[in-house]
């Protein structure tokens, strides 16, 4: 049984090194795919690279776990749960999102209409995932999961030095949201940045519960993460890509 967390008055030298360091893998990791991966003449696309880009991502997942084991062998003290502890509701959180996945990606995603002439026009620059192949959810899955146990690192950092799961929540939220505004200096268009920060944010304030109170909340968390991005191209190509960049001008005065 995990001991209760209450209120840190102050950051510990140990959390902060904690968070610096999944910052700089955060940051080496996107470095590394936008810089790295073209200088070993590799595309950075997760269409067009699919293999490689999966493959860059898998160290990445490597590294993650060898640097933040700490945080992690902590865990089963941490949660009020414990792992696996029914492991026939874990097999079936397993079986069914793998057969969803399955299903949207060699049925649902094929089947999408291709985008319209007027989202692939010039004065519009689209990011690649309205464009996603079946394919791309290769490199996608291993990247949710490498962001996601970052996410689990900094949630864990937090709760042992006993910070609550109100205030994690909200660190959660703003941190997670606020890393997801970089994306305007890629080029994808305001709705997007928007919507991905937003939706960021939300996901920040309800993973730390998912990962301390919920049993296989690990699985759910990265479920709805990976669903979101399924949501994003089935939305693209039913509704069109510049549907959420046109609620973005309405509700906040976007140009």
């Amino acid at each position: 049984m995990g001991f209760p967390l209450q209120q840190a008055d102050t950051l510990h030298a140990p959390l902060v090194r904690t968070i610096a360091l999944i910052a700089a893998v955060w940051v080496f990791s996107d470095a590394g795919y936008y810089f790295l991966l073209p200088a070993l003449g590799q595309a950075s696309s997760y269409n067009d690279n699919p293999v490689g880009t999966s493959l860059y991502y898998l160290f990445w997942v490597g590294t993650t776990v060898i640097l933040f084991w700490p945080q992690y062998a902590r865990w089963p003290r941490l949660a009020r749960w414990r792992t696996f502890g029914n492991r026939l509701v874990s097999l079936a959180v397993w079986s069914l999102a793998f057969l969803a996945a399955v299903t949207f990606l060699a049925y649902v995603l094929p089947a999408l209409p291709p985008l319209s002439a007027q989202a692939l026009r010039d004065d519009f620059t689209l990011p690649e995932l309205p464009l996603a192949t079946s394919w791309y959810f290769l490199p996608k899955s291993v990247e949710i999961l490498f962001q996601q146990l970052l996410i689990v690192a900094f949630v864990l950092g937090m709760a042992m030095n006993r910070f609550n799961l109100r205030s994690i929540s909200i660190y959660g939220a703003v941190l997670f949201g606020a890393t997801h505004l970089l994306l305007a200096f890629d080029d994808v268009p305001i709705g997007y940045v928007v919507r991905f920060s937003l939706v960021a944010g939300a996901f920040g304030l309800i993973i730390p519960y998912l990962v301390l109170r919920v049993p296989n909340g690990f699985a759910y968390s990265y479920v709805v993460h990976w669903g979101y991005y399924a949501g994003t191209v089935f939305m693209a190509r039913m509704i069109g890509p510049e549907a959420v960049l046109k609620l973005a001008r309405s509700l906040f005065g976007f140009d």
